[in-house]
């Protein structure tokens, strides 16, 4: 299909589009290698191997209720009002196997997930028999009068029902959730070989910024995206390297980005706009190759990109976010974390998208892709988008209340009030879900 050129009057051509900036960016990232990890630690992370199972789930027949295992032609025509009494000749729990086989004319008694005895093929619930009015009784349950007949099969959970031997439970690529660490341990297993997380170096940049805990000098601000970034890079499965602030002065940055060198990936956030110091992209050039790009999307449009040399003949990829922290977490979101989750060995890259219905005008003022932070809920069956406040890539608060990002396409002026949306969805609360 041939390629529509946007026809916003503000549309400029040397713009990458957003697809073509995470394409390029993409095609440097490569699946990590993979590490043995204990079952829990492994939680998120992405399977490296197939795992099997050695035999059959379950292994052997056993009871779906707690009841009387018998032979369903025993207790053919039993009702309440003419139960079928056959003598109990032992009792099954649940860890236990079976002493012997079920003789005909007879029944044992058994719990829920305990063997169903060579023999047996019906287990009838204890609220179908007597054994209530027995024990009230003082009679015992010696014996016991069935009250309900029940065909072949009934409660009764067949071996390898769930898996059989030699089948694969988990197959390679998939992520480890809670469920899945359940299937592998189910199998006997207390690790398994996953692809490891990405150690990612986040750097902030400049002399106006100051650690969160100290006090503000005048002119200063505490650094918002050495916490916002790694937090986003935590949440991507990514293992956080924060390594503080470069202030603007080349030899400072430079040893700041030697220690990042010693991660998979350095990401650092200002100093890519056309604005900004000289220096920055004097430091980075000198480090290894890095490209400076608009991209076709707000905000977020300045961005960088290359890779760094590090130790030992490494190359490591750079990515640099803009200074703005909105602009920052926009951009992570659209590039970064895709990047990310493809070094975990994963293959969905994407958020969630639904249509939504706004309930405020986003307006396109410049011919770029327009990220517009929203929050999502369900309304008479259908979504619904709201602004969560001002939409300036410097007012972080309205992002923190999104769950969210409504887009305005590229050749698209204004989406109205009323009109349908595609909404990137990047959490799901509950008012939110189906």
């Amino acid at each position: 299909m041939a390629q529509v050129r946007p026809t916003h009057p503000h549309y400029e051509a040397d713009m990458l589009s957003v697809e073509d900036a995470r394409e390029r960016i993409l095609s440097f990232f490569r699946v990590l290698e993979a590490e043995e990890k204990p079952l829990l630690q492994a939680l998120g992370q992405t399977l490296a191997e197939d795992i099997r199972s050695p035999f059959n789930l379950p292994q052997w027949a056993n009871s779906g209720m707690d009841g009387y295992a018998v032979r369903a032609e025993d207790i053919a025509g039993a009702s309440g009002s003419s139960p079928r009494v056959l003598p109990v000749m032992g009792t099954v729990a649940a860890g236990q196997m079976p002493a012997r086989r079920l003789e005909p004319g007879t029944a044992v008694r058994i719990m829920t997930g305990a063997p169903v005895p060579p023999g047996a093929d019906a287990v009838v619930a204890f609220e179908d028999t007597d054994e209530l009015e027995r024990k009230a009784s003082g009679r015992g349950v010696g014996e016991i009068g069935i009250r309900k007949a029940e065909p072949k099969g009934a409660s009764v959970r067949p071996a390898g029902e769930d898996v059989r031997a030699g089948e694969i439970v988990l197959a390679r690529g998939v992520a480890l959730s809670p469920a899945a660490i359940g299937v592998a341990a189910s199998v006997g297993r207390t690790s398994a070989r996953v692809v490891r997380r990405p150690v990612v170096a986040v750097l902030s940049t400049g002399d106006e910024l100051q650690l969160p805990g100290e006090d503000l000098a005048p002119g200063k601000i505490y650094d918002v995206n050495g916490y916002s970034v790694a937090g986003a890079v935590l949440k991507a499965g990514g293992i956080p390297n924060v390594l503080g602030i470069a202030p603007d002065d080349p030899a400072a940055m430079n040893a700041k980005i030697s220690e990042g060198l010693q991660a998979d990936v350095l990401i650092t956030s200002a100093g890519v706009s056309k604005g900004d110091y000289d220096f920055v992209k004097d430091v980075l050039g000198e480090r290894g190759s890095v490209e400076f790009w608009s991209v076709r999307m707000r905000p977020a449009k300045p961005l960088a990109f290359g890779l760094l040399r590090g130790p030992f003949g490494r190359q490591v990829p750079h990515i640099g976010l803009p200074g703005n922290p909105v602009s920052a977490l926009v951009a992570f979101e659209q590039l970064c974390r895709p990047a990310l989750l493809k070094m975990q060995g994963r293959t969905r890259l994407d958020r969630p998208v639904v249509d939504a219905t706004l309930e405020d005008a986003i307006r396109n003022t410049d011919g770029r892709r327009v990220y517009a932070r929203v929050r999502v809920s369900r309304r008479d069956g259908e979504y619904v988008a709201r602004l969560t406040g001002p939409q300036g890539s410097n007012v972080l608060t309205p992002l923190s209340r999104a769950n969210g990002l409504a887009i305005c396409p590229e050749d698209v002026p204004v989406l109205n009030a009323g009109d349908k949306a595609k909404v990137q969805m990047i959490d799901w609360p509950e008012e939110a879900m189906l």
